[in-house]
């Protein structure tokens, strides 16, 4: 029995060494395709898993707009799980909250929702899927990067013509551009920036970013 004991410990030993040698031999081949290949190993590779069906299901494709619900958010014409819709909310943007019959809406809320409206609403998009973060929200909508019918970015156009703002909460492929994009809005007093008080910002832009308006 001893022996046996020795022997098979003898054999772990073996095997976890032969692990460690296969994982070092992937990792130098992941290195060297990494150089070669760059983005296009990073994006297959960020996606398996969980993420997978979504990217596949969505990354690339043309919807039909259905529904509006405010700036950042809208509906595309796709079942998603049992719902006979699915809901998208843009990455990388945050629009000002239109209000409710319950809730009153804040600064520029309004505007937001209509100029997405225009934009959107009974036209056909392609969303983008990001190869950073996560592809769903806390919420269950699908975060992406939204193409007009005209081939212009809706989330860029958003921070741009100033009815949003660029969300400095989660990392995205397309963080910084956006940041750039807010700081020229702001300067030109571009929509919101013309008339926003800082208390009118999101709560989480007055706590991350209160150097905003003098």
């Amino acid at each position: 029995m001893v022996r046996n004991r020795r022997l098979n410990y003898a054999l772990s030993r073996r095997n976890r060494r032969f692990l460690f040698m296969v994982c070092l031999a992937g990792l130098a081949i992941l290195g060297i395709l990494d150089r070669r290949f760059g983005g296009s190993v990073r994006t297959v590779l960020s996606h398996v898993g969980s993420d997978w069906g979504d990217f596949y299901r969505y990354h690339g494709k043309h919807f039909p707009v259905v529904r509006v619900l405010d700036g950042d958010t809208f509906d595309i014409d796709i079942p998603d799980g049992t719902s006979p819709t699915t809901r998208v909310r843009l990455l990388g943007v945050d629009t000002p909250e239109k209000g409710t019959d319950n809730k009153e809406g804040m600064f520029y809320g309004q505007q937001a929702t209509e100029f997405t409206t225009h934009l959107v609403l009974n036209k056909e998009v392609t969303l983008l899927i990001d190869t950073v973060g996560d592809v769903r929200c806390k919420y269950g909508r699908l975060l992406a990067y939204v193409v007009l019918p005209d081939g212009s970015i809706l989330n860029e156009r958003i921070i741009q013509q100033g009815y949003g703002y660029a969300d400095t909460r989660f990392s995205h492929s397309r963080y910084d551009p956006y940041l750039r994009l807010q700081e020229q809005a702001c300067a030109e007093r571009t929509g919101l920036w013309a008339e926003v008080a800082k208390d009118q910002f999101p709560p989480w832009l007055q706590r991350e970013r209160p150097d905003y308006l003098p």
